[in-house]
């Protein structure tokens, strides 16, 4: 007798599983992994963790908790089985013969998500390069009826190529021209930063992990309307407007990029290069996170993780503490502006709340500041347009 409940589409079931090997950032309630599962359009209907040492090297849960989560799956009529950690292909291959379900991991998750959320020509183009990285390694799960040879005259593939060989040839060329087509974009980037850097414009990036409100800000900023929500990966390509400075007398460029998350798949990272390089070419990175969020710590050491490895952790910062409105009364800050240790710097902070403006002309202050003085006796004045008048 199953007790799934009909009111949840079948084909939108899942069993969220987790499992802990002693890391610090284990999240035992698997409410990230649950809220990527909902961006991407499932509905969680049970979770299972457990604890183990090392990952069983066929099952990675073990066949006893691989019997349990089979189980789960029949008693809530679940459809999927998604995993918070990375599976090997050889893992992901025997655990769906051993549960008779699909099983995903949330990488492929993440790039799921991704592929519903590009809207630019060059976000598709880097949310179908991580696809293909990410299938070029996976070719072995359910096409075990392709490794029958192929050949002879009229064939695709040369004497004796197996149909896998052949794919993997397939998606190799596809990465190839991706990358090609890539490569144009990012000399389309650094040409027009050459011509910022010419104008003298000192250029801010905002980074952050996802769901920080990094778009909220930005639009608070310069009152633009890009695409902001409460959800995860809600912005996946850079947007770039002017932002006027009063303090400063003149107008500065603001970037907001793609949001970070733990264990992002380098593929994506190494797919987003040509977005990511504005935080690695910025004159100064806001680096905005969740205050109301109690694993705050976690999300910026994975942030500043994610900065290192694209080269971007020497700009200098500012955090940004954003929602303090959602903070309760005792835990408000005594101060709107302060200094925060991060991997040993001491940076200035700013507590902010851009859904109600609290906190923004202080922001606007020190920004104000900064460029001044990054770029001393170079700052003539830079009058607004009318598309920037809003936001002095």
């Amino acid at each position: 007798m199953s007790l799934a409940d009909p009111a949840i589409p079948p084909t939108a079931r899942a069993i969220l599983v987790g499992v802990d090997f002693g890391l610090p950032h284990f999240d035992s309630e698997l409410q990230e992994l649950g809220l990527l599962a909902q961006t991407a359009g499932l509905t969680p209907v049970a979770r299972l963790t457990c604890k183990r040492k090392a990952p069983d090297a066929a099952l990675f849960v073990g066949s006893g908790k691989a019997d349990e989560i089979k189980w789960l799956a029949e008693q809530h009529g679940a459809q999927e089985i998604l995993f918070d950690q990375s599976l090997s292909p050889a893992q992901q291959r025997n655990l769906e013969r051993h549960i008779g379900l699909p099983v995903n991991e949330r990488t492929l998750l993440i790039l799921e998500i991704f592929a519903q959320r590009a809207r630019s020509h060059e976000g598709k183009l880097q949310v179908e390069l991580a696809r293909m990285q990410y299938v070029s390694t996976r070719l072995v799960r359910r096409w075990s009826h392709l490794e029958r040879q192929r050949g002879g005259i009229g064939t695709r593939g040369g004497p004796g190529e197996t149909q896998i060989e052949l794919d993997r040839r397939m998606i190799s060329e596809a990465i190839k021209r991706i990358r090609e087509r890539l490569e144009k974009v990012k000399r389309q980037r650094r040409t027009q930063r050459r011509q910022r850097a010419r104008r003298d414009s000192f250029s801010i990036s905002l980074v952050g992990y996802t769901n920080a409100g990094k778009s909220t800000l930005f639009n608070a900023l310069v009152k633009a309307r890009a695409y902001a929500a409460d959800q995860l990966f809600a912005t996946l390509d850079t947007t770039t407007r002017q932002l006027y400075l009063g303090e400063a007398g003149r107008s500065v460029s603001l970037s907001d990029t793609v949001g970070f998350i733990r264990d992002l798949p380098h593929g994506l990272i190494d797919a987003f290069q040509a977005t990511l390089q504005e935080a690695v070419d910025a004159d100064l990175l806001l680096h905005v996170v969740d205050a109301s969020n109690p694993g705050f710590p976690e999300q910026m050491a994975e942030v500043q993780r994610v900065l290192r490895e694209i080269g971007a952790d020497g700009v200098p910062q500012v955090l940004v503490f954003n929602k303090v409105d959602a903070l309760a009364s005792e835990q408000r800050p005594l101060q709107q502006v302060d200094h925060f240790d991060v991997d040993g710097v001491s940076v200035p902070r700013v507590f902010v709340s851009a859904r109600s403006g609290e906190g923004l002309s202080q922001l606007r202050t020190l920004l104000a500041t900064r460029a001044q003085t990054a770029m001393p006796g170079q700052l003539a004045p830079d009058y607004p347009d009318e598309s920037d008048e809003g936001s002095a």
